[in-house]
């Protein structure tokens, strides 16, 4: 049972990652290389700094649970 929770807190984690990661959006992307402007430095302000922290939390949450599991397997 422990074994089911572990894994389902490393996949809801890792998912919540990848959604936080694919949600931020940088003006600095692809567009430089087809000719926009990459020089320009915003500051993240509102909504766009707290999906940055959450996603800093949803980091160091991912790393910690999937070194549970593997100390756990051993």
């Amino acid at each position: 049972m422990a074994e089911f929770i572990l894994f389902m807190a490393l996949v809801i984690s890792a998912v919540g990652l990848i959604a936080a990661v694919l949600m931020q959006s940088r003006g600095s992307g692809l567009g430089a290389a087809f000719g926009g402007d990459s020089s320009t430095y915003r500051s993240r302000r509102g909504v766009e700094a707290r999906l940055y922290q959450f996603t800093i939390v949803l980091a160091v949450l991912f790393v910690g649970v999937s070194m549970i599991v593997y100390i756990a397997s051993l």
